[in-house]
């Protein structure tokens, strides 16, 4: 009796060593021009009913996603580049004063400043309260032209007395000679004392306790 000879495999252990792959649903550049290429070896898509557009297609679709893939490459580098530049500009604000577009006072060192911007000419008078909203000075300004005025406070409260340096709300009446009300913005003073980045680009500029977006800079002085 003739028998055949019958050769055997033995399967590889699970923990061989070797890593299972898992499937995808998405196809990286380098997994579609494999794909490409290994088309163009066993496929003629010139003959057999191919289509000759669906190849044009597919060349056009990978040559897309190549310059689509440059751009954002040198788009990254780009912004990288601006990113470093704004803050190099900004570490360079440390020590000056800006104008912040918001209101109240930022009292440092005996000395503060706020600017109002009257759409026209009234009697201003300021009242300056601290955190808790108890009124710890007035400061009448008497009638301003229309436009902008710097109100400045030496940090004193009623009775003459030094307030410790922080932030001060204050609260803003502005009357025309008809009595009516007068419609105004504020803006504040600081001195930038440091400077704060974070991750997603935001620059943070620091004074005392405050800190205020780069955003809202209207201004900047020695």
């Amino acid at each position: 009796m003739q028998t055949g000879m019958i050769s055997s495999t033995t399967a590889a252990p699970l923990n061989s060593g070797t890593a299972a792959k898992t499937p995808s649903n998405s196809i990286d550049k380098n997994g579609f021009l494999q794909l490409l290429v290994a088309q163009l070896k066993n496929q003629d898509p010139t003959s057999g009913g191919n289509d000759p557009n669906q190849m044009v297609q597919q060349l056009t679709s990978y040559s897309s996603l190549e310059q689509q893939q440059q751009t954002n490459s040198l788009l990254s580098g780009i912004q990288n580049q601006n990113t470093a530049l704004f803050q190099a500009q900004a570490a360079s604000m440390v020590g000056k004063k800006v104008e912040v577009d918001g209101s109240g006072l930022n009292l440092q060192s005996g000395q503060s400043s706020t600017n109002i911007y009257l759409n026209a000419s009234a009697t201003v008078k300021v009242t300056v309260q601290d955190a808790s909203g108890n009124t710890v000075a007035e400061l009448p300004q008497g009638n301003l032209s229309a436009g902008k005025s710097v109100v400045t406070w030496d940090g004193k409260d009623l009775n003459g007395n030094q307030l410790p340096d922080g932030s001060y709300k204050v609260s803003i009446t502005a009357t025309g000679q008809d009595g009516k009300a007068v419609a105004f913005q504020t803006s504040l003073i600081m001195k930038v004392d440091s400077v704060a980045f974070s991750s997603t680009g935001k620059i943070s500029l620091i004074s005392g306790t405050n800190t205020f977006s780069m955003e809202n800079v209207l201004g900047i002085s020695i």
